[in-house]
């Protein structure tokens, strides 16, 4: 595609009211890009254009060339993929109304096709955190992109964890490029868009700011870039429920991790359970029922080292639920500050993961 047909669809895409459907419409009138932005009144009309949108058109048009707007990509180290370019994602391609033009910092690889969603709530427990490091790290080690969303909670936690593993991962954002919501995670984007780490994706052009309208179209891109979603951690009405709600539409299958009947953070996922979704309680559970053959070493293989003495005694009182060092202590019968000391230990050699407040699970 020539640059100015490209910086066409840029411009295009940007344009307030335009949507996925109302492009398609009016590339379909015009035949290219360049003269949609052109377009007559009667063109517009012809593609379902209101007043307003048709206004907003001309505006963005006026305001800025084609080739200005590829500039201000290159100047924030991103790019642009249109529906008609031979790498846009494959999978995304045939979801109903697939966004027309995919802006990207980082890179999408083939391998990338071989991908899992992993969602769930903002307020995450020290149970979902654990299922979301265990899954994602293990999916990571198995060749499988994680997919999600950077927000806070399971998304965050699902990112660390595939690039802790040396996996690949995939955030979707709910903004333009220039910018990274939440702030906090603007360090953990910066390690996504590394070379061979993954990428920043968004539909939304540089200058969108992060609005809550933003989100579930972004969910839907989640769930169209994977083989299938897993929702972790979810309350009743939480985000990640939308995700699998596309993901169903769009044929992906969907997963759900049990959760407390008593916590009101896996009241969603459970539902999903009773409405037929696959409960998952390992990375095996996923790659089984998507096909997907690991890469390289087993999943969740763990080299074995010998324990002994207090060590093995801490160890096998741990649980996947978060375990206070008093609680150990009182169950063992053995002094706090020794069951501490045990604990350090078992997290230096892997067995043990600190979740804060002298919590600690099992790894």
């Amino acid at each position: 595609m020539e640059p100015r047909e490209r910086g066409a669809w840029v411009l295009l895409n940007s344009v307030q009211g335009v949507g996925p459907v109302r492009f398609g419409a009016l590339l379909q009138v015009c035949g290219t890009a360049e003269a949609a932005i052109r377009a007559t009144t009667a063109e517009m009309a012809a593609a379902g254009f209101d007043r307003r949108s048709a206004e907003a058109l001309r505006s963005s048009a006026r305001a800025q060339s084609p080739e200005a707007s590829l500039e201000r990509l290159e100047r924030i180290g991103a790019r642009a993929l249109t529906l008609l370019d031979p790498d846009y994602p494959a999978p995304l391609r045939h979801i109903a109304d697939p966004p027309p033009v995919l802006f990207i910092r980082g890179s999408l690889e083939p391998r990338d096709q071989c991908a899992v969603g992993i969602v769930g709530t903002r307020r995450v427990t020290p149970y979902g955190r654990a299922v979301a490091e265990r899954l994602s790290r293990d999916l990571a080690m198995a060749g499988a992109t994680v997919v999600s969303g950077l927000a806070k909670g399971v998304d965050t936690i699902a990112h660390r964890a595939a690039l802790d593993a040396g996996g690949r991962t995939v955030a979707v954002l709910g903004n333009g490029l220039d910018q990274v919501y939440p702030p906090e995670n603007a360090v953990l984007a910066r390690r996504i868009a590394q070379e061979g780490s993954g990428a920043l994706v968004s539909e939304f052009a540089p200058g969108v700011p992060p609005d809550a309208a933003n989100f579930p179209r972004r969910n839907r891109i989640i769930s169209g870039l994977s083989g299938g979603v897993v929702v972790v951690e979810a309350g009743q009405r939480s985000g990640a429920l939308i995700t699998a709600d596309f993901a169903l539409e769009q044929g992906r299958e969907v997963f759900a991790v049990p959760g407390s009947i008593l916590s009101a953070m896996s009241a969603g996922s459970n539902n999903l359970l009773k409405q037929g979704a696959t409960p998952v309680v390992s990375a095996v559970d996923i790659l089984d029922a998507l096909g997907y053959v690991p890469a390289g070493a087993a999943v969740e293989a763990r080299p074995v080292q010998h324990l002994a003495g207090i060590e093995q005694a801490v160890a096998e009182a741990l649980r996947a639920e978060a375990r206070g060092v008093d609680e150990i202590a009182v169950a063992l019968g053995r002094a706090a500050g020794e069951v501490a000391a045990a604990l350090t230990m078992l997290e230096l050699k892997g067995f043990a993961r600190h979740m804060g407040s002298q919590a600690y699970v099992r790894c």
